[in-house]
């Protein structure tokens, strides 16, 4: 069947992203990504390496941490149109598993069952290598996809078995990752600093001061998200129970 599609290692698009942005890699917390601009740019390289080709879906593979769940990006993720979330896990030393061995899988399942003849890949690890020769024997075409500089981000041998190479330069990336502006203090936080440099160590806010400093806290967090972030914590709260990982950590600091 004549489609083609995408899969995507975010792992190494927030890690290559950040250093193209930066010149250096960053953490993800750092970095703030717009999932419809980036579904935008991998379909228009398909579109480019495989003209007139519908497009099946794009699959994007990532890293969950273990009992936390999906952060709020990974939630907007998933719920776009024609993009199917794959998720294997990070480890306790912040390393993802499971990823390449889940896109070497969806690769091959597709091209053994003629579901596509053409297959967009940004990734840069060898061990996706495997996947691409199986997905070539069954005639597949696959078009390697990275981010400059891409002879230091992408194995040889990977580049040497894909069909085409695209590199995506700085503005490219620039289109769907920016930097996230450097945090401020809660002013809840610094009220509180400011209280404790004026009150003896036994002092504790009255009952009637807590619920004030808490709500106070509540209040700078959610203001210091995004536009998105906070529209997909309102689909988040609607849709399951529990507060994500990355604003629990948030709030207890």
């Amino acid at each position: 069947m004549n489609r083609v599609a995408v899969f995507v290692d975010a792992g190494y698009l927030f890690a290559q992203g950040s250093v193209a942005l930066c010149g250096a890699k960053r953490s993800r917390t750092d970095l703030e990504i717009d999932e419809i601009a980036a579904v935008a740019v991998l379909s228009s390289i398909a579109n480019t390496q495989a003209p007139n080709i519908p497009l099946l879906r794009i699959y994007w593979y990532d890293g969950v941490q273990l009992y936390k769940g999906l952060t709020i990006g990974q939630a907007r993720i998933a719920e776009l149109e024609n993009v199917k979330t794959r998720f294997g896990f990070i480890n306790s030393t912040g390393q993802q598993k499971g990823v390449d061995s889940l896109i070497v899988t969806d690769l091959i399942d597709l091209a053994r069952n003629h579901a596509i003849s053409d297959a967009v890949l940004m990734s840069g690890d060898e061990d996706v290598r495997i996947g691409v020769q199986v997905a070539q024997s069954y005639g597949v075409r696959v078009h390697l996809v990275g981010i400059t500089p891409c002879r230091g981000s992408q194995s040889k041998q990977l580049r040497h078995e894909a069909d085409t190479l695209t590199e995506l330069l700085r503005d490219d990336v620039a289109k769907f990752l920016a930097l996230k502006p450097a945090p401020q203090m809660p002013s809840a936080v610094l009220a509180g600093e400011s209280q404790k440099e004026t009150s003896s160590p036994q002092d504790a806010p009255p009952q009637d001061r807590t619920t004030e400093i808490l709500d106070g806290v509540v209040t700078d967090v959610v203001t210091s998200l995004t536009q998105a972030e906070r529209t997909t914590l309102k689909t988040l709260f609607a849709t399951q129970p529990g507060i994500p990982a990355e604003i629990d950590l948030k709030l207890l600091a």
